[in-house]
């Protein structure tokens, strides 16, 4: 936290995203108790029916903490958290680990990639120097350009770019104005939408667009419009496909990260993405040249997963009621049928679930269905049984519990200077 200027995160504020004046929070921990049986939403639903229970978020103690600046790690804090970090400073100090531990480090730029005549596996990468580094796998982490495992080995690529048609992103860092606060903004405009990421010594800004729907000056002038405090440079203007590789794991070659694939920043997942990467190869890792069913069932697992992330993202912009030609898009547009299976299901029956693959849990999947506007036709009823003093009561208990344990978290700010002092 300290190497990295991190911050702690305990979710996501969407703003516009329904319309102009509209916001949602999506928290990282559970909300509210689930039976068995029925799951909390059911319960919430049920009570709604009958007039009273309130908001939905009043049972997520992730999402009144956030909304009150608070925040606190460990023994009694049961609050569930992911991070904001400076990436090219966390980058650094994983450097300053893997060195030291004997993981040798070689710059150059490659000029030729060797294949073996045999196998047609890559068999060295001839740099710029001229000195040749041979290997028996080779990770590829070339980013964008993917320079072995498509550059090389041609792999193929999956364009996702009909369900997810942002392409742009221009991203700059700015003075910090006021405290941090413990969650990440996304904030809707008319052709995408833009971020607001707080760190200890600065904020981080960008501006998510489709070159289709806005130039780069307007995009440009529009984000720094919006950016509190002094911009620290000039506005970079990155460019990206969405998609994923149709195998990260092809013949002697490994491709983490953007090399494999990028589905745009929104919930912020490349980083996750990178972490999961690496634990499923070392739990996979080939003993052997010849490891092909390993291969399988990492890129199987791989594509799972990323597939399922791909389909959260575009429920943001699925379920949108903005007026702009961006918005009205997404929202006719045609989805994958394995969301479109899931907001049936919920639109249903009030049901969500998580596979053994998925990254977002079904508290997630209900923030989202619910914060932009879907509300189920029916739900199970279990929750019918009980009687309204029965229910009421137990959710104001939760509400309770929840309220007690506010004003024992410091704010962020002074936990941030505890902890990482």
């Amino acid at each position: 936290m300290r190497e990295t200027n991190s911050t702690f995160k305990l979710g996501i504020s969407f703003e516009n995203w329904k319309h102009d004046g509209d916001r949602y929070f999506h928290p990282f921990g559970t909300v509210g108790r689930s039976l068995p049986l029925a799951d909390f939403q059911h319960f919430w639903l049920e009570a709604r029916s009958r007039g009273f229970g309130g908001a939905y978020t009043d049972y997520s103690l992730e999402t009144q903490a956030a909304i009150a600046g608070k925040f606190a790690t460990g023994d009694p804090s049961p609050l569930s958290f992911a991070y904001h970090l400076d990436a090219t400073a966390y980058a650094a100090f994983l450097r300053s680990l893997a060195e030291p531990a004997g993981v040798k480090r070689v710059e150059g730029k490659i000029t030729t990639v060797e294949r073996d005549g045999e196998s047609g596996d890559i068999a060295a990468l001839v740099l710029e120097s001229g000195t040749r580094i041979e290997g028996d796998l080779f990770i590829d982490c070339t980013g964008f350009r993917a320079l072995l495992i498509e550059g090389t080995l041609e792999t193929g690529f999956d364009d996702w770019g009909e369900w997810l048609p942002t392409d742009s992103a221009f991203a700059v860092q700015s003075e910090t104005t006021e405290p941090p606060v413990p969650y990440t903004r996304a904030i809707a405009h008319g052709a995408g939408w833009r971020w607001r990421i707080p760190l200890q010594h600065r904020m981080g800004n960008g501006f998510v667009f489709s070159s289709a729907h806005l130039s780069d000056d307007a995009a440009r002038e529009q984000l720094l419009a919006a950016v509190p405090g002094k911009p620290l440079f000039d506005p970079r203007l990155l460019r990206y496909r969405t998609g994923a590789r149709k195998q990260a794991w092809n013949r002697n070659c490994i491709a983490i990260g953007l090399s494999s694939g990028f589905i745009e920043p929104l919930e912020s997942t490349s980083i996750h993405l990178v972490m999961i990467a690496v634990t499923r190869l070392l739990q996979n890792f080939p003993l052997r040249r010849d490891m092909a069913a390993l291969a399988e069932q990492f890129n199987r697992q791989s594509r799972a997963e990323t597939e399922h992330v791909r389909d959260f993202i575009i429920l943001h912009y699925k379920l949108n009621q903005r007026d702009e030609p961006f918005w009205r898009e997404h929202a006719a547009r045609e989805i994958p049928d394995s969301l479109a299976a899931r907001i049936a299901l919920f639109r249903e029956s009030a049901m969500a679930y998580q596979g053994s693959d998925d990254l977002f849990r079904v508290d997630s999947w209900n923030a989202v269905m619910m914060g932009q506007g879907v509300m189920p036709s029916d739900y199970h009823h279990m929750p019918a049984v009980m009687p309204s003093a029965d229910l009421e009561r137990a959710l104001n208990d939760l509400r309770a519990g929840i309220a007690a344990q506010l004003p024992k978290l410091p704010s962020h700010a002074e936990f941030l200077a505890s902890y990482c002092s």
